[in-house]
C-alpha cells in the first residue's frame, strides 16, 4: 500500500476550523441522524413506554425488558450486515432506504395486538431493516469530510445520544399521557420524517461527489470518486491494534454499563432517598454531552492515545469514591458520578475516531461494525454477570472493584499498543485545491 510521506510531517493546524464552513450541513445532518437512529431514539424512549404498554396489553415489565435484548441482537446484526450494503449500494442510497423503512416500521408498530412476540420481532427486526441509520452511517459520513477537525465534529453528532436522553422521556410521556402508548411511536416516526429524511435527501453527499479535476486533466479520472485507503476487514482482524482496541474499549464499556444499570440501588444502599439518589445520577446525562465535545477537541490536538488513555481511567477515580465514601457527602458522590459520566461521553467518539485513524476509510463500515457488534455482546452480557456479583457478596464492593480494574486495565493497553497509523491517508483532491 502505498503512502504519502508528506503527511507524516504535516503540522496539526487544530485551531482551524475552515471544515466546518464546508462540512456544516452533514455535521448537522450527523446530529439529526444518531438523534433518531434506533439506538438512541428507541432506547432512551422505551423506559418511558414500559407502564403504558404493561397497561394496554397485561404484559409484564419483566417480559417488555426482554425486548431491549431482541434489539441488541438485532443491532449486532445490522452492524455486520450494513458495511456489505454500503459497499454494493452505496452509502447514500442505504441511508435513505434505511430512513424510509425506519418510519414505515415506527408507524406499524402502532397496529400491534395480542402476542408480546410480535413486539419482540418488531424490536430485533427494524435493527436489521433500517441498518443504513445506526451510528456507522452517520460517523463514516462525518469521517470522510472531516480530518483536522475529525475528533470534534464526531463529538457534535455523537452528542445526539445526550440530546435524545434528556429531551424524549418528557416528550414522549406527555404525548402518551394525552393520546396513548401509540402516539409514542408515532412521534418517534415523525422525527425522521420530518427532520432526518429531507435532510438526508439535501444534503446527504460523499465529498469526492463535488470534487472536479484540475484544468481538464483527465488524470484525474473525471466524474469518479476517490479511492479510499486505509486496511481492509481482513487485514485489520489480522492486526494486534485492533484487537487491542476492542480489548481496551470493551473494558470501558463494560464498566460503564455496569454503573449504569447499578449506580442508582447503589447510591440508596448508602442511605440516600430514591429522590437524591436520581438527582445525583441525573448529572451522569450532563456528563456524558461535556465528556464526548471535550474530548473530541482533544483528540484533533493531543496524542489521541494519551487522550484516550486519560478519559478512559476517570472512572477509577469515581469508583473509589463509590467505594470508600458513604452517603453523607453528596458534593462526593457527584464527583465520582461526572467522572464516569465524563468517561461514558467519550467512548464512542474515541472508538470512531481511533478506527478511522488508524485503520482508514476504505472498510470502515465492517471495521467500526464489527466493533460495535462486541460492545452490544458485552451490553447484554455485563447486567447478568454484576448481578452475579452482588447475589454472591451481598454489597457493591465486588461490582466496584471489578469495575475499577475495567478502568486501570483498558487505558494500560491503550499506552502499551505504542499507537501509530496503519496507514497514512490521502488527502481528498477536493481539500488539495481549497485555499491554504
Amino acid at each position: 500500500m502505498t503512502t504519502d510521506t508528506r503527511t507524516k510531517t504535516a503540522p496539526r493546524q487544530g485551531s482551524d476550523f475552515s471544515e466546518f464552513k464546508r462540512g456544516w450541513r452533514v455535521v448537522l445532518l450527523g446530529l439529526f441522524g444518531i438523534c433518531t437512529s434506533i439506538t438512541a431514539a428507541l432506547l432512551y424512549a422505551f423506559g418511558t413506554l414500559v407502564i403504558p404498554l404493561e397497561q394496554a396489553f397485561g404484559w409484564s415489565r419483566g417480559d417488555l425488558q426482554a425486548s431491549i435484548t431482541f434489539l441488541f441482537a438485532g443491532v449486532a446484526i445490522s452492524t455486520q450486515v450494513v458495511g456489505w450494503l454500503y459497499r454494493r449500494y452505496g452509502l447514500r442510497r442505504v441511508a435513505i432506504v434505511s430512513i424510509v423503512l425506519q418510519i414505515v416500521g415506527y408507524f406499524a408498530i402502532t397496529q400491534i395486538q395480542g402476542s408480546i412476540g410480535w413486539l419482540y420481532l418488531a424490536f430485533f427486526a427494524m435493527p436489521i431493516v433500517c441498518a443504513g441509520t445506526i451510528a456507522i452511517t452517520w460517523t463514516q459520513l462525518v469521517n470522510l469530510w472531516f480530518e483536522r477537525n475529525r475528533g470534534l465534529a464526531l463529538a457534535i453528532i455523537l452528542c445526539g445520544t445526550g440530546l435524545m436522553a434528556m429531551v424524549l422521556p418528557p416528550l414522549l410521556s406527555r404525548l402518551i399521557a394525552a393520546y396513548g402508548w401509540q402516539a409514542g411511536f408515532f412521534a418517534l416516526g415523525a422525527m425522521p420524517l420530518l427532520f432526518t429524511l429531507p435532510l438526508a435527501l439535501w444534503w446527504l453527499r460523499l465529498p469526492t461527489d463535488f470534487s472536479r479535476p484540475a484544468t481538464g486533466s483527465h488524470s484525474a479520472e473525471q466524474g469518479k470518486p476517490l479511492e479510499l485507503s486505509g486496511m481492509s476487514f481482513r487485514q485489520a482482524l489480522r492486526s494486534g491494534m485492533y484487537w487491542g482496541f476492542n480489548v481496551a474499549l470493551i473494558l470501558s464499556v463494560s464498566l460503564t454499563v455496569g454503573m449504569v444499570t447499578n449506580m442508582v440501588p447503589m447510591l440508596q444502599s448508602k442511605g440516600l432517598s430514591p429522590q437524591e439518589a436520581a438527582q445525583v445520577f441525573s448529572t451522569f446525562g450532563i456528563s456524558i454531552i461535556a465528556g464526548r465535545l471535550l474530548v473530541g477537541y482533544l483528540l484533533d490536538r493531543y496524542s489521541p492515545s494519551m487522550v484516550a488513555a486519560v478519559s478512559l481511567v476517570l472512572p477509577a477515580l469515581g469508583c473509589a469514591i463509590f467505594y470508600f465514601s458513604g452517603g453523607q457527602s453528596l458534593p462526593l458522590l457527584v464527583l465520582a458520578t461526572l467522572c464516569i459520566g465524563a468517561s461514558a461521553g467519550a467512548e464512542f467518539d474515541l472508538a470512531a475516531f481511533l478506527m478511522a485513524r488508524y485503520f482508514g476509510l476504505k472498510d470502515y463500515a465492517r471495521i467500526f461494525g464489527l466493533h460495535l457488534c462486541l460492545i452490544t455482546i458485552v451490553s447484554g452480557l455485563v447486567p447478568i454477570l454484576f448481578g452475579h456479583l452482588y447475589d454472591v457478596y451481598g454489597s457493591y464492593s465486588a461490582v466496584l472493584v471489578c469495575c475499577f480494574c475495567c478502568a486501570i486495565i483498558g487505558p494500560t493497553i491503550l499506552l502499551c499498543l505504542k499507537m501509530e497509523p496503519a496507514f497514512l491517508a490521502r488527502r481528498y483532491a477536493w481539500q488539495q485545491q481549497q485555499p491554504a
